[in-house]
């Protein structure tokens, strides 16, 4: 076959016509463009010059002038231009005669035609012959050709062959964008793997291909880089990428740039990009136009977009179309939507479908939803079946679900989790949980923190009202955050400790908080303050309101008050209320003061 001619000459010439389905090179082929040229090629091939006959043949075959490249290719073949059989090879493939085009393809790739043997070994894998068509792209990709370095990778990769990142990266570091965008992927999964399979270097490498790929034109490489950046909080940039790539027609970065936009407070761009990402058929962004509309209080078109999310797919538009049913009081259709999200296994769906069930009285039909939303991983789910399961009694059941809950990060789980834990005895073990509810919003978790930690501090010293403020502990703080949050219990917790300090302001403002909230202590302990201050008229009005709610020793503080002011009638009334109300030494001190004023009223 060496009459082929020189490998290294003729592969330079850039005759060869890149075969079926694949994107030209510019650097394999040259651009004759010219009448000019054309004609001057005319005649040298007339004039039997072999080399003139294959470059006019690739120029009127890359035109799709099949009939008039044919005979010069065959000219050119048949005079040993390994570059004309190849692209013999591609016209014959391009009229319907594949194998007569593997033919040719075989000639020229035994000649050393890195483009045939890339087309041979297309050929060979399309016919379901592997062998044969990894020995050919495996001839291809080791001369250095691109196309065959990223059509071995796929079949390796398709065999789970671990020499297939190997021919990616080649064909990736030689231009191929989707080789490129492929390896980013690969490197992306292993990533998430943990560090022994790629970790944070393996996550780098891989935005590094993301970009090269997007940089190339790639629309999913700029998506996925946009993501990546948008993770990171460069949020500009990842605009910029996400831009890139709906322009180029990608729905779903239209759709995240939509979120952007949402997000950075132009409402009215976000929905122009949602729009565009719908109507090619996304459906997340189609969710988000119906949320947008729901909001407005649109609620046709907003019903309107989520069935359109539904059309596209999107399951989330069942259960927004139930949300939006459940809404507006249509309780049978949001059943109905819920159901059918949950059987498609949406597990939001399946748990608004129990607590619907619940609230319709149908814990029975409510428990199996609940737990396939659980077992589907709802943090929700979970801890509704702990409260389903504490309300019949089923506490060891309750508590794995509750702990369940709690270790996904639900706070109110995390709190009961630590109750439970606090019966057992288990300090350790509830203080921890107790964190976890407190640190996830929880006002009964801090309350309950700051109780467990304030019950282990040793006693301090006793201040007078107005001594200068001393500095807070942390169980204060938790109970400061806990009243902060509108906890009355805290607040009193946080009106005593403020009032141990000295401070009489933070202690006035605390229980006054509490008291008007309805705390009976709150009330009492603001009493105290007030009396203290001399204020004792004002005292009394919130005694009575603490009395009034059931609180023995404002009852008796009355009593007392209204027996200094000689209105013995009035003062024996909260008497007799205090007995009634207790505690045990309340009642005994309000039996002898009212036995006492009914013998000063009979005197």
């Amino acid at each position: 076959m060496d009459v082929m001619g020189d490998k290294a000459t003729l592969f330079e010439s850039g005759r060869f016509v890149q075969p079926f389905d694949v994107e030209p090179a510019r650097d394999e082929l040259a651009d004759m463009g010219e009448a000019g040229e054309e004609t001057r090629l005319a005649l040298a091939a007339q004039s039997g010059d072999a080399e003139a006959a294959s470059v006019l043949g690739s120029m009127l075959l890359r035109r799709g002038d099949l009939d008039g490249a044919e005979p010069h290719l065959r000219a050119a073949t048949a005079a040993g231009d390994r570059a004309a059989a190849n692209n013999l090879g591609v016209l014959l493939h391009q009229r319907g005669y594949p194998e007569e085009a593997a033919g040719w393809w075989r000639i020229a790739a035994v000649a050393g035609s890195a483009a045939a043997a890339h087309a041979l070994g297309r050929h060979h894998r399309e016919r379901g012959d592997e062998p044969a068509a990894e020995y050919w792209l495996r001839q291809s990709a080791e001369q250095g050709h691109v196309l065959g370095a990223y059509a071995l990778a796929d079949l390796l990769e398709h065999r789970g062959d671990v020499g297939a990142e190997h021919w990616m990266r080649a064909a990736a570091e030689r231009g191929h964008r989707e080789a490129a965008y492929r390896l980013a992927r690969a490197l992306d999964r292993a990533a998430g793997l943990g560090e022994e399979a790629g970790g944070d270097s393996g996550a780098a490498e891989a935005e590094q291909w993301y970009r090269q790929a997007a940089a190339r034109g790639h629309r999913r490489a700029a998506l996925q880089l946009g993501a990546i950046l948008e993770k990171r909080g460069e949020l500009k940039e990842a605009g910029r990428w996400y831009l890139t790539s709906a322009k180029d027609g990608e729905p779903r970065a239209a759709c995240a740039l939509g979120f952007l936009l949402r997000d950075a407070g132009d409402t009215e761009s976000a929905a122009v990009w949602w729009l565009r990402a719908a109507q090619d058929g996304d459906g997340n962004a189609a969710n988000a136009l119906g949320a947008l509309h729901a909001e407005r209080g649109e609620t046709q078109t907003a019903e309107r977009w989520y069935r359109a999310a539904l059309d596209a797919g999107d399951d989330n538009g069942a259960y927004n179309l139930g949300l939006l049913c459940a809404e507006q009081g249509r309780t049978a259709q949001a059943e109905q939507w819920y159901r059918r999200a949950a059987y498609a296994g949406h597990r939001e769906a399946a748990n608004a479908l129990a607590i619907l069930l619940l609230q319709n009285g149908d814990p029975t039909g409510a428990e199996p939803w609940f737990s396939k939303a659980a077992e589907a991983g709802s943090v929700d789910a979970a801890f509704n079946l702990g409260i389903l399961y504490a309300g019949r009694g089923e506490d060891a059941m309750a508590l794995r679900w509750y702990e369940r809950a709690a270790a996904a990060g639900h706070a109110e789980a995390a709190l009961q989790v630590g109750i439970a834990r606090l019966r057992e005895g288990d300090e350790q073990e509830a203080e921890r949980h107790l964190r976890c509810a407190a640190g996830g919003g929880s006002a009964e978790g801090a309350y309950r923190l700051a109780t467990l930690l304030d019950a282990r501090r040793p006693p301090e010293p006793a201040h007078e009202l107005g001594e200068t403020v001393q500095e807070k502990t942390e169980c204060e703080e938790w109970y400061e955050r806990a009243a902060s949050q509108g906890h009355r219990r805290a607040q009193v917790r946080v009106g005593m400790h403020a009032a141990a300090r000295g401070d009489v302001v933070e202690a006035a403002r605390w229980y006054r908080a509490a008291a008007e909230a309805g705390s009976r202590n709150g009330a009492f302990n603001l009493g105290l303050l007030l009396a203290r201050e001399g204020s004792e008229p004002e005292a009394a009005v919130w005694w009575a309101r603490a009395a009034d709610a059931g609180h023995g020793r404002a009852a008796l503080r009355l009593a007392l008050v209204y027996a200094r002011r000689g209105e013995l009638a009035e003062g024996q009334r909260w008497a007799d209320r205090a007995v009634a109300l207790g505690p045990a030494e309340v009642s005994e001190r309000a039996g002898r003061l009212r036995d006492a004023l009914r013998e000063e009223l009979s005197a």
